[in-house]
């Protein structure tokens, strides 16, 4: 037997792995990363964008913690859009299509260059734990035994996966990649409770087949806005590439009908849950009946590739049916389909079973992250990965773990609702989810965060200390757009009526009329000749702090009473049997999840607010509380 050293071990190399690995190799520790395929490190093997809706909240914190992945997106992609623009600063999203052979390389490389990291293809199989339950190594097909301190799961959509279309049902990962069939029976000899899901894409299609003039053409937006704090503005001012719009039609909502009995979602030979939020085709065609038509989008895959990506119609259904449904829809007549559409069903867990530091409740040593913990999402992947790789660091360097709350971030919210609430499809991140999205924009992701980076150990100084700088400027340009006084003079209405706002009856500070809704910092510079010539982020920050103080101000006193009942903590050997007058119901979930502190236990399913009554009177009771 060949016996390896090391203190890491990441088991996957997509969104997650790469995160993971690439934490734990910066904080110093010798770090291996298995991958099924190297050709497939960090690979869109679905939609080809970063960002979104929510998503691009967590890219942004992702790269406030010292991860890569918004660095990545800044260097390959090849349109950008900040979504929601039409509305509050809360949901402004950013979005990037990306070349993602581009993405995948330059990751690749990343972690190729990383001091500490090593890069191994090979199968892992076994978990190997002593007679404590902690975690001692991995076992991988060939027999080499790798002893570590700590394993991070991150094995995405490769655990016993099968690709299915129509009557076609393969064994395989995504993208044609090789499958993992062991690891699974393993876990479950050492306890772990399994799930399986399903998740699905649609076509790719040649573009020289594809007919634009009957689309609408969608550009990006000129300037563009990087995802990385430290990406130079300047820098991704590029030429980008269009996406176009389409849509489906009653001819194909006809074909899909037609043939439900066909379809491997419908059959039954699909047994794995799908998202709730990103249904196929057939499943559209199906819950929405009444709906004569679906947003089609067709995106670039690449600069140096026709491919594109049919996004809004991922399908199951036999290939005869999709060429003909596809060919339904206007642009695609004659479009020739260059990889089919699928579903792939795979296994996960039941993210109930993981600490609050992505750790197992069972196996001390072992960690989880991205897919395999029941999520979906390149974005959700990437967060989870970098947040069990900087705890996984953080206990084998014998350092206080990393915490992020509800109120802290995005990542707080995607880590609370897996470990609590229990996800019987993939979980996807929504702007809903987050109670305090107020406080939660993505614009202010490193003034949230970046202090937790810094004292993990992935922020440099330099890095740091610009942030300083940052939040000094904001602070005292507040206080001084605060008390200047802006007279009613000429000059002063002028200007205002230019900007379509109300002449003033007397003067005012420049912070009552920033909060006009029609007005904002920068659009009232000229009546401020002495402004400090500030950076666009800090521009902006002050916008958005003045404009929204009073709600800004009501949510924090809300996330005032979450915090005291987050810091009322229930003792880890809690016997719930003998707390007297709780339902059953709330019995049996409490002992599931073993809630940290009252304020998660109020948030799970199946709690009610006379249960958590009942639990703090029992507590209070025996001063435990």
């Amino acid at each position: 037997m060949i016996e390896e050293h090391v203190d890491v071990v990441v088991v996957g190399a997509g969104h997650a792995g790469c995160e993971a690995a690439l934490a734990c190799a910066r904080l110093g520790l010798e770090t291996v990363i298995f991958t099924m395929s190297v050709e497939s490190i960090a690979m869109m093997p679905c939609n080809p964008h970063i960002g979104g809706s929510s998503k691009g909240h967590l890219v942004r914190e992702i790269d406030a913690l010292g991860g890569e992945m918004a660095k990545c997106i800044d260097r390959t992609f090849l349109q950008s859009k900040m979504l929601n623009q039409s509305k509050g600063p809360a949901v402004h999203s950013l979005r990037a299509q990306a070349d993602k052979a581009a993405y995948s390389s330059l990751m690749r490389h990343t972690l190729e260059k990383q001091e500490h990291l090593q890069i191994r293809q090979q199968e892992v199989t076994q978990i190997v734990t002593d007679e404590n339950n902690n975690l001692t190594g991995i076992m991988t097909i060939s027999g080499t035994l790798w002893h570590c301190s700590a394993a991070i799961l991150c094995t995405g959509t490769y655990l016993n996966a099968r690709c299915i279309y129509g009557d076609v049902n393969v064994a395989t990962g995504p993208n044609g990649t090789q499958a993992a069939t062991f690891l699974t029976d393993s876990l479950k000899e050492h306890g772990i409770e399994m799930y399986r899901f399903k998740t699905g894409t649609p076509a790719r299609m040649d573009g020289k087949t594809i007919d634009y003039s009957k689309m609408t053409r969608q550009d990006g937006d000129i300037p563009v806005v990087p995802f990385s704090f430290e990406t130079d503005p300047a820098s991704v001012q590029i030429e980008q590439m269009p996406v176009y719009l389409t849509h489906t039609n009653e001819e194909t909502h006809k074909i899909l009908r037609e043939n439900l009995d066909r379809s491997p979602l419908f059959s039954g030979q699909i047994k794995g849950t799908g998202p709730r939020y990103c249904p196929s085709i057939e499943d559209k065609v199906v819950r929405f009946a009444d709906k004569p038509s679906h947003q089609v989008f067709v995106e670039p895959q690449g600069r140096d590739t026709n491919e594109m990506y049919i996004d809004g119609m991922s399908s199951s259904m036999p290939e005869d049916v999709q060429i003909r449904m596809y060919r339904t829809v206007p642009g695609l007549e004659n479009a020739r389909i260059v990889k089919m559409a699928y579903a792939i069903e795979y296994d996960c867990i039941n993210a109930l079973q993981l600490e609050p530091t992505f750790e197992f409740k069972k196996i001390h040593g072992l960690y989880s992250g991205g897919q395999f913990n029941g999520s979906s999402g390149y974005e959700e992947a990437a967060a989870q990965g970098l947040y069990a790789g900087i705890n996984a660091a953080m206990k084998i360097l014998g350092r206080e773990r990393l915490f992020i709350d509800r109120s802290e971030g995005y990542i707080g919210v995607l880590v609370d609702d897996l470990i609590t609430k229990e996800n019987h499809e993939p979980y996807r991140m929504m702007t809903s989810r987050a109670e305090y999205r107020l406080l939660l924009r993505q614009d202010n992701a490193e003034l949230r965060l970046l202090e937790k980076g810094y004292r993990c150990g992935l922020v440099s100084e330099e890095r740091y200390q610009r942030f300083l700088k940052k939040k000094q400027q904001i602070r005292e340009e507040i206080e001084r757009v605060k008390l200047l006084r802006i007279g009613a003079g000429a000059a002063t209405q002028q200007c205002l009526t230019q900007l379509g706002s109300t002449r003033l009856s007397t003067s005012s500070t420049m912070a009552e009329l920033i909060r006009r809704p029609e007005l904002d910092y920068r659009s009232l510079s000229p009546l401020d000749p002495d402004r400090p010539d500030l950076p666009f982020d800090v521009q902006e920050e002050v916008n958005i702090e003045i404009k929204y103080e009073g709600y800004i101000i009501r949510q924090e006193k809300q996330v005032e009473q979450f915090r005291r009942m987050e810091e009322k903590k229930i003792p880890e050997d809690l016997d719930y049997d003998q707390v007297p007058s709780l339902r059953n119901e709330a019995r049996q979930k409490l002992k599931n999840v073993r809630p940290s502190s009252i304020g998660q236990a109020s948030r799970v399913m199946g709690v009610n607010p006379a249960d958590v009554s009942v639990l703090m009177v029992y507590l209070k009771g025996r001063n435990r509380l």
